[in-house]
């Protein structure tokens, strides 16, 4: 089960919402004069910055913040507001894809980086969608059109009432987020995350052989300052159970890296394809 499953099963499930993006993300710092404090701290949590909307009706779209601390899997809501309360989104660079992105809300400002350009895009471009559907619904709801009503040509249309909330704007936003080929671009953003992914579960796994092998090494160290015979054979069993782990833990590893290897190459090709199809449209 992905990390969006288990999101949406624990948080949002039980809570009749349904969940149409999750990403993980961190604080951009603010001064960059105090980098060098944080650059050595290791996160005690992981937050993912997740976009709902509510079965019940009318629909409410949701952007919520969820953290899991290490060593458990148990989620954690800690924040959360409604499309209303969101005021701009700031993409910081139309030009090209970036991590880095800014959520604007009425009492407060969070400034993200994500843990890959390709999953702020996908967030973003699900976000704008969303956010389309929700004012023209609601819009619709306020004024509607009855079957006489017809549009006279020249003629002023509606204003929006002084009361009424403003409507969330993209700022520093690529136009192909916000453009017709979303689909395609989707397509290619979750390609990217995918690899992104395999990349960083290769190399998680490349650094535990080298650790289980310094484990072993210290583990013989210490077998040999005991001159007691018992010891000496009990310490030999341990040593042929973790050569044999070690040995059985390189086949898996090896086997993995070949099946990956594999899946990374259809998702290169997918993701080249798909790309030539969005070039196509444009």
């Amino acid at each position: 089960m992905n990390i969006q499953s288990a999101i949406s099963r624990e948080i949002f499930v039980p809570r009749d919402e349904k969940l149409l993006v999750a990403i993980e993300v961190r604080r951009r710092m603010k001064k960059k004069g105090l980098s060098f404090l944080n650059a050595g701290r290791k996160r005690d949590y992981l937050t993912y910055l997740c976009l709902s909307v509510t079965n019940s009706r009318p629909a409410q779209v949701l952007v919520t913040k969820v953290k899991r601390y290490r060593g458990t899997r148990q989620f954690a809501k800690r924040s959360q507001w409604s499309v209303e309360q969101l005021r701009q989104v700031n993409g910081i660079n139309p030009d090209k894809d970036t991590p880095e992105f800014d959520l604007v809300f009425d009492r407060t400002t969070d400034q993200w980086v994500a843990s890959s350009a390709a999953e702020k895009c996908m967030f973003v471009q699900v976000l704008y969608h969303a956010c389309q559907n929700y004012w023209e619904t609601k819009l619709a709801q306020a004024n509607p059109a009855s079957p006489g009503d017809q549009k006279i040509p020249g003629a002023p249309e509606n204003k929006k009432s002084p009361g009424a909330p403003s409507q969330t704007s993209f700022v520093n936003c690529q136009q192909k987020l916000m453009g017709d080929a979303c689909s395609v671009n989707m397509v290619i953003y979750r390609c990217k995350i995918f690899l992104n992914r395999m990349k960083n579960s290769m190399t998680a796994n490349q650094g535990r052989p080298q650790r289980e092998a310094a484990a072993v090494k210290a583990s013989r160290s210490r077998s040999r300052s005991s001159p007691s015979p018992p010891v000496v054979r009990k310490m030999g069993n341990v040593m042929r159970r973790a050569s044999q782990v070690l040995s059985e833990r390189g086949e898996r590893l090896m086997r993995a890296d070949d099946k990956t290897s594999h899946l990374m190459h259809g998702a290169k090709q997918f993701a080249e394809a798909a790309q030539k199809l969005a070039l196509k449209q444009i």
